[in-house]
């Protein structure tokens, strides 16, 4: 008898696109056994719990706001929502297991928003996949849609810009978790005839939809940091934050990875 968390990571797995074969031979559960757990979903009750806040007949925002707009953040840049089955979706966010930190703030945010499911982390090469089955996450994140992000529309809904415009430093924060860093570039100049090294910490987000970007740059037009864009060949853009006082706020704020 499995319990409900080896179901499910079982059942992430096959949704990622392994094969029964292949996760049956990791996991050691029978193929079988995975087999039957994906015709039978009412043993695995993947929606035990507290109802969604945007499927209320009065739509309501997420109760832990400052939750939302960080992983509203860390969907932008490094999540996705699939298709599970029956009208079950998981969302999925990829974190470096170089930063073991922002793992656990992911799982914490995830974990804030839909607090009844399950949050589990699916080991890969070089990441963790922080992963919670449901089937209201396209209502959390109406921006979910077929295709990569960077090919459609990806436009935030007046209630999610609301949360955005109450928690900016939240949302910014998840951006720079997932798509972006923190750096010390360094540089030389000569001061009384000796050239001497001279370091500086800026801030870098990468992203390949405009739209994203443009959200990015809005939140840090109305926080007072400034920007600019780097000039390079890729179709991705990239955008710097090197000003002192805008690093010094960036750094109040939202901080390096850890």
């Amino acid at each position: 008898m499995y319990d409900m968390g080896t179901r499910e990571r079982a059942l992430a797995l096959v949704a990622q696109g392994r094969s029964l074969n292949s996760v049956s031979r990791e996991t050691g559960i029978s193929r079988a056994a995975i087999r039957a757990w994906q015709t039978r979903i009412e043993p695995l009750d993947w929606n035990r719990a507290v109802p969604c806040p945007r499927c209320c007949d009065v739509p309501e925002k997420p109760e832990d706001q400052v939750a939302y707009a960080y992983l509203l953040g860390l969907y932008l840049g490094d999540g996705c929502i699939s298709s599970a089955r029956r009208g079950v979706y998981f969302l999925r966010i990829a974190c470096a297991d170089a930063w073991p930190g922002l793992i656990d703030a992911c799982v914490e945010a995830v974990q804030a928003v839909r607090p009844a499911n399950k949050v589990f982390r699916v080991q890969r090469q070089g990441c963790q996949n922080v992963t919670c089955f449901s089937k209201h996450w396209p209502c959390l994140f109406p921006q979910h849609g077929p295709g990569k992000k960077h090919e459609r529309t990806i436009a935030l809904e007046p209630w999610q810009q609301e949360i955005v415009d109450a928690h900016p430093w939240e949302f910014v924060r998840g951006l720079i978790h997932s798509d972006g860093c923190r750096v010390t570039n360094w540089t030389t100049r000569l001061v009384a005839g000796v050239r001497k090294r001279y370091e500086y910490p800026r801030y870098f987000f990468t992203n390949t939809s405009a739209d994203i970007i443009q959200l990015y740059t809005d939140t840090l037009d109305r926080l007072g940091v400034e920007w600019k864009p780097l000039h390079q060949s890729r179709a991705a853009v990239t955008i710097s934050v090197a000003r002192r006082e805008s690093v010094a706020l960036m750094d109040l704020h939202v901080g390096p990875k850890h």
